[in-house]
């Protein structure tokens, strides 16, 4: 999933698949510390969507929930700033 506030009017589809494909892109993901987040009803929902494609409207309420949790997870793993208190 994507989502630019200023550019995109909901979350896009950018990587799919099954497999191998799948796998690879959980690879690439890794790769780049990018949180993958395992919800087999949300999958359901996701992998009839084509790439490029926005979310529907029914799930606008699951994504501020997700961002909130990858939000609070970067937090969790990011080093303090120098200078900020701990």
């Amino acid at each position: 999933m994507k989502y630019r506030p200023k550019l995109d009017s909901a979350p896009k589809v950018i990587a799919k698949g099954q497999g191998k494909v799948a796998e690879k892109i959980i690879e690439i993901a890794k790769e780049h510390h990018l949180h993958i987040h395992n919800d087999p009803d949300l999958i359901e929902v996701l992998s009839q969507l084509d790439i490029k494609e926005e979310i529907p409207p029914e799930l606008y309420i699951v994504f501020p929930e997700l961002l909130s949790f990858v939000y609070a997870l970067n937090r969790a793993e990011s080093p303090p700033i120098s200078g900020s208190p701990s």
